[in-house]
């Protein structure tokens, strides 16, 4: 996923004072606030999608704590989504392993699973584990360029293929009575702009929204989102549509539903780097203003996040205990041991990726990088943000009225 952007035009929140909707509705599921977490491969797992839940949330009075268990109606994330899963190795995995990949908590309600694929039987098929396994909402991905899911007609492979999406819609429409939506981008090329006929098609095969990821499949993250075409595809269809692309402020969220009438918006690549956007989005709605994390939130929600990957792999692989010591072990006991270790590698590679995000704006913040770039182990990588933040916030723990925004070092949230 590209975390930056070739293209950073500022938006100005217009003059006739349109906002971000207060809610909306998919079906029957109500989404408040009209915000939704876009689905990321490799980023939006349980743990992520949590995280994003509580630190958005926003009260007139809250604290924003991340800590807090919170719902949607206290969130500034109205609807979140998973990782895009293939449809095809959902159909055929075991069930303990489908559970990793539909792996959620109470407190993520509503939440959305993404499917890919291009067999409109196999993808019904999924359809149908997706709504057994309790989600409010199931997702159809025709947007992804990833090449190696192109290749094999997914993502937005399929926008070449309008008669088969419709199959697709069909198959799917006709499996599941939860709701149904699907994001896709403008087209494969400039040549091939489908977005509008497209959008059309899913409303009359009964899909329930769409999401319009406003740039083509050729052009990947860059250039500029074309905004004008979520307007077109607003005017085209009675569904509620979700808007896509380019949204890094609260101000740009304004921006975008003021420019084309969109009934939410949709946040990806800004997420990561500013876990707040959600919450500062609600805050600006409701009073104008919004404000910027300081260096105790940053400490928090690194500390928060990272603890929280560490918690999820104690529960899902605790470490074995033998009844015997010095006994040999089963194939069993080293399969666990196996899964635990390969656990353990994945939280330090995730904790590493999300690095760079989570330390953006961050004074310094090389170092931390550094330190969690060389750790081995999750421990090292908790002690290493410990001592950054132990030596930043020193001189001002004893008069938090002093203590530094990122605004007052110089560094924004993009």
């Amino acid at each position: 996923m590209k975390k930056n952007w070739d293209n950073p035009t500022e938006y100005v929140m217009p003059d006739n004072g349109v906002a971000v909707p207060a809610e909306f509705a998919i079906g029957k599921v109500r989404v408040a606030p009209a915000t939704v977490l876009a689905p990321m491969a490799g980023v939006t797992d349980t743990v992520f999608r949590r995280f994003i839940r509580n630190a958005s949330m926003f009260t007139p009075d809250s604290s924003g704590d991340v800590n807090q268990t919170v719902t949607n109606q206290q969130s500034g994330c109205g609807l979140i989504m998973t990782e895009f899963t293939s449809a095809d190795g959902l159909a055929r995995m075991r069930e303990t392993k489908r559970k990793r990949y539909l792996t959620y908590y109470e407190d993520e309600h509503p939440i959305s699973a993404q499917l890919f694929g291009s067999n409109p039987v196999t993808l019904a098929e999924s359809a149908r584990i997706v709504e057994d396994a309790g989600f409010d909402i199931v997702d159809l991905n025709l947007g992804c360029p990833a090449k190696r899911v192109t290749s094999c007609n997914g993502g937005s492979g399929l926008l070449r293929d309008l008669p088969l999406i419709g199959e697709i819609f069909q198959a799917i429409r006709s499996a599941v009575t939860i709701p149904f939506t699907v994001k896709f981008r403008m087209g494969w090329n400039d040549a091939n702009i489908v977005c509008v006929p497209l959008a059309k098609m899913a409303e009359d095969c009964g899909l329930n929204a769409v999401a319009l990821h406003a740039r083509t499949r050729e052009q990947g993250y860059s250039g500029q989102a074309r905004w004008e075409w979520i307007a077109q595809v607003k005017d085209a269809v009675k569904i509620p549509v979700i808007g896509n692309g380019d949204i890094r402020t609260p101000e740009d969220a304004a921006a975008m539903v003021a420019a084309t009438g969109c009934d939410a918006v949709m946040i990806g690549r800004a997420a990561p780097a500013n876990p707040w956007l959600f919450r500062q989005i609600a805050q600006y709605t409701a009073t104008g203003r919004y404000d910027q994390p300081t260096e105790m939130d940053r400490y928090r929600m690194i500390r928060t996040y990272f603890e929280m990957l560490l918690e999820e792999i104690e529960q899902e692989h605790p470490e074995i205990e033998f009844a015997t010591p010095g006994r040999a072990e089963t194939d069993e006991e080293k399969r666990r041991k196996r899964d635990r270790e390969s656990a353990r590698r994945d939280a330090i590679g995730k904790m590493k990726q999300f690095a760079s995000w989570f330390t953006h704006g961050v004074a310094g913040g090389a170092a931390l990088r550094r330190a969690i770039y060389e750790a081995k182990v999750g421990e090292d990588v908790m002690i290493a943000v410990e001592d950054f933040f132990d030596g930043k916030m020193k001189p001002v723990t004893e008069d938090v009225a002093e203590e530094p925004t990122l605004e007052a070092l110089g560094a924004g949230c993009d």
